[in-house]
């Protein structure tokens, strides 16, 4: 009984630093949520998660990459140099754990770059950076999870810095970061769209008094100049709005389009 006890005692303080792990992870992502949802935009909320990530992981630097509109990939977030670095490498040859989690959406776990073999030359320059250990996860969006938006790395100085707990949480907040980028990012859509009808239609009100023109007509003659000149029609109504005139080319629409 006395044994029986005294592993009882033992367990006690096991199971209360589990529940103060797991409170500290949830405290941690309530306050994310938060900090994401009052982000202004896809920077400040990467910039977020990229700072989370090191309250949240035993890593010692955190980057996200992210596809642009180009779909290019692009250096996001870095809380350290060292990962802009390790990024811009992979980047330029185009190989490397970074550019394989982007392609095939899957995460990617190195547990000692000192001895990689997938990509020796890379993780010698990165070993010699002071990075041992890098795991990176898949930013994806969909319901499928078939949109790679691009990667949450993480990178410590110390060998097999990561385990199966930290890979779980990882995903976690890969896909909060996910969810809080695709969110930002229409938002953004949804205001440059918002913005390019006002001005689409400051623009036509502009021609409509000039050239005694209805409506249609003057959308007419936007549209027309748009695709004329290639130009976005967002970009000739502020042209139009900016300079109170069209173009020569436009002038000639202009006319043909009123009589």
């Amino acid at each position: 009984m006395v044994h029986s006890d005294g592993a009882g005692a033992a367990d006690a303080p096991l199971d209360s630093h589990v529940q103060l792990d797991h409170q500290h992870v949830a405290d941690t992502f309530a306050r994310l949520a938060i900090e994401l949802h009052d982000a202004d935009g896809v920077v400040e909320t990467v910039e977020a998660v990229a700072q989370f990530a090191l309250q949240a992981l035993n890593c010692s630097y955190a980057g996200i990459t992210l596809y642009t509109r180009g779909g290019r990939p692009e250096v996001a977030a870095v809380t350290d140099p060292v990962v802009a670095e390790a990024y811009q490498m992979q980047l330029d040859s185009e190989t490397g754990p970074l550019v394989t989690c982007l392609r095939e959406r899957s995460t990617v776990l190195i547990r000692d770059t000192t001895t990689e073999q997938r990509w020796p030359d890379w993780a010698a320059k990165v070993s010699a950076l002071g990075v041992r250990s890098v795991l990176d996860v898949p930013l994806v969006t969909g319901s499928d999870q078939c949109r790679t938006v691009g990667v949450l790395g993480l990178y410590s100085p110390d060998p097999d810095a990561f385990g199966a707990d930290d890979e779980a949480i990882a995903h976690i907040l890969a896909r909060h970061a996910s969810v809080a980028v695709a969110t930002a990012r229409h938002e953004i859509s949804m205001a440059h769209a918002v913005d390019a009808r006002k001005l689409v239609g400051q623009a036509m009100g502009i021609l409509m008094e000039r050239f005694d023109v209805d409506g249609d007509r003057a959308f007419a003659i936007l549209r027309r100049y748009s695709q004329d000149t290639n130009t976005k029609l967002r970009d000739v109504a502020q042209q139009l709005i900016d300079t109170r005139r069209l173009p020569a080319e436009g002038q000639g629409h202009t006319n043909g389009a009123g009589t």
